[in-house]
């Protein structure tokens, strides 16, 4: 299993980075991302940190870790500057919180963070047509998640991505350990998703490739 999508005690997770990677590890998983999230004011804090714990977690557990950030309810004006910063501060992975209705994230997240190019735009909630294209061209992937709450629009997310062409991934965004992925988990998500096996095997493959970009393989 690759999950692209959790968080630390960095930001509001319950676990050390070395808890969740562990956990993870018996879990079955292949690779994790660290994601806390970030804004502005906290990028240089929490993305330095994630990287050490990634590059000692990973040659300890024998398991891929990758340091990452979710930026969180930005404002959209400012998110292509965000991500340049936060992958200049390290972080191999960049996903943006999306326009959940779960939450009150601001109006336009969706389309600033594809146009900024982030690796992944996290529950995108009920995204545009437009936008799915947009995702599709400048290759941004849009999340199915297995989180509560979020994953109530997992089945729009799917439909706009496959008529769109975008590439979807499955992530956790673990914040407990009772998130972290496993099988039933996966087939709940699938399901809810009106998705099948064979597009869980292809959002892995995705997966895969979003950390073959940044030299990453798996």
């Amino acid at each position: 299993m690759i999950d692209l999508h959790t968080h630390t005690l960095f930001s509001d997770g319950v676990l050390l980075p070395s808890e969740i990677v562990y956990r993870a590890k018996l879990k079955g998983y292949r690779a994790i991302a660290l994601t806390d999230h970030g804004d502005i004011s906290t990028f240089d804090f929490v993305i330095p940190r994630l990287c050490r714990a990634a590059a000692e977690l990973s040659r300890h557990y024998g398991i891929c870790v990758i340091p990452g950030v979710e930026i969180t309810y930005v404002p959209p004006a400012v998110l292509t500057q965000a991500v340049k910063q936060c992958r200049s501060l390290g972080a191999r992975l960049v996903v943006v919180h999306g326009e959940t209705p779960a939450e009150t994230v601001p109006q336009g997240t969706n389309n600033a963070a594809i146009r900024a190019r982030a690796d992944i735009l996290a529950h995108p909630g009920l995204i545009s047509k437009e936008d799915a294209a947009l995702a599709a061209r400048n290759n941004v992937c849009l999340e199915i998640t297995t989180r509560a709450g979020h994953d109530e629009t997992n089945r729009h997310v799917a439909r706009r991505a496959l008529a769109a062409g975008a590439a979807l991934v499955l992530n956790s965004d673990t914040h407990v350990p009772e998130n972290l992925l496993d099988r039933a988990k996966i087939r709940t998500a699938l399901a809810k998703s009106g998705l099948k096996a064979v597009h869980y095997n292809l959002m892995q493959d995705n997966a895969r490739q979003i950390l073959a970009r940044v030299g990453i393989k798996l």
